[in-house]
């Protein structure tokens, strides 16, 4: 049975890696795959998903403005898939999370979605949500904060190292703009 499933975490705890294992165990067993990764984040290069690794891999790339449920059709029509891969996935509209669980539904195909839950000031992303309230499955990807514990949270920072509390919801980057804290370093850094 076809489920949508949503892997979340905080930067820098191997969803994309995960990812790009998952499709490969598929791929191993000569079943295709479908990967898509957001326009919006270029920076394995545009229409890859790259994990911090070295692993990277082709992918088709979405918009805000794509319907997904028309996309996952099309590359049907070309050929059979066995799942569809989304990285990137707190980029996705909540249409989107729509269009992909009636994919699931519709198209009787499995999607995997992998992505952040919360921004930097502590927020749902907006596709992030929606596929909490949609997704048959979720599965939380840890990664640890400097003390040790889980992180749950992620902070912001300038190019000098000092926080930023205020911003726009997308702000691309990595190790140099993010850091995931657990939930106490998280509020110690940003002033609660």
């Amino acid at each position: 049975m076809a489920k949508l499933h949503f892997h979340y975490s905080t930067m820098n705890a191997g969803k994309s890696t995960n990812l790009l294992q998952a499709a490969h165990n598929y791929n191993e067993r000569g079943m295709e795959t479908y990967l898509l990764t957001a326009a919006l984040d270029n920076r394995a290069g545009t229409g890859q998903i790259g994990s911090r690794i070295g692993l990277a891999r082709e992918a088709d790339i979405f918009q805000t403005a794509d319907n997904l449920f028309d996309k996952v059709a099309a590359r049907i029509d070309q050929g059979p898939i066995a799942c569809v891969f989304i990285d990137e996935a707190q980029f996705l509209t909540k249409d989107q999370v729509w269009q992909l669980a009636r994919a699931v539904d519709d198209l009787k195909i499995p999607v995997m979605a992998y992505g952040l839950r919360v921004d930097f000031r502590g927020e749902l992303f907006p596709g992030s949500a929606a596929l909490l309230a949609l997704a048959d499955e979720m599965r939380e990807v840890r990664t640890i904060c400097h003390c040790g514990r889980k992180a749950n949270m992620v902070i912001r920072q300038d190019e000098n190292g000092n926080v930023l509390k205020d911003g726009a919801q997308v702000q691309i980057g990595g190790n140099e703009t993010y850091v995931s804290l657990c939930r106490r370093h998280w509020r110690e850094a940003v002033g609660d």
